[in-house]
């Protein structure tokens, strides 16, 4: 039975390479899969995923106003897998949801849970509410414990304190760090 999956952990948690091996999985056995990630996010090249490892592939874009449900009842495949999930609006996670449902294709989403400040994204907080399977996966704080936060830096590798929700970045912009990390940079 198909199901709805949000894989979701701070950055560099490795959640673009699991998608890319869970992709290359289903390809292996002759099944189809569908990739997709979010509009916003060029640091691979627009339609790209790219992971940390190396690894990538072509991906379709999203953005606000793309239609998921559409888009894979045209020709649905084996399996869908969106990367950048935390992009998504609630109403395109209600359309992953339908493509589980009413399809019975499997929608693998891999996100962030929260942003630089700790708060939901709007997408994340309704993959939160509605998928069937959540699956959190870890990434490393410098102190050695689980990194459940995003901590965005400036040049100096001082904590941003605010800003947009969203800042597309990678290592130069973002540290994932444990809790207590998170709340000390915003302390000092």
């Amino acid at each position: 039975m198909a199901q709805l999956y949000f894989y979701y952990g701070a950055m560099n948690a490795g959640k673009s390479t699991t998608l890319l091996q869970a992709s290359f999985n289903y390809r292996e056995r002759g099944m189809t899969t569908m990739l997709w990630t979010a509009a916003v996010d060029d640091r691979a090249g627009g339609g790209r995923i790219g992971s940390r490892i190396g690894l990538e592939a072509d991906a379709q874009m999203f953005g606000p106003g793309t239609d998921l449900f559409a888009a894979v009842a045209a020709a649905p495949p084996d399996c869908v897998l969106v990367d950048e999930a935390q992009f998504l609006t609630p109403a395109q996670v209600d359309q992953l949801a339908a493509i589980v449902d009413r399809l019975g294709v499997p929608v693998l989403a891999y996100g962030l849970r929260t942003d630089f400040l700790g708060q939901l994204f709007p997408g994340s907080e309704r993959l939160l509410a509605v998928a069937d399977k959540l699956v959190e996966l870890k990434a490393v704080c410098h102190c050695g414990r689980k990194a459940t936060m995003n901590l965005r830096v400036d040049a100096a590798g001082r904590a941003m304190r605010q800003g947009a929700q969203t800042e597309i970045g990678g290592n130069d912009r973002y540290v994932a760090v444990c809790r207590k990390h998170f709340s000390e940079a915003f302390a000092g």
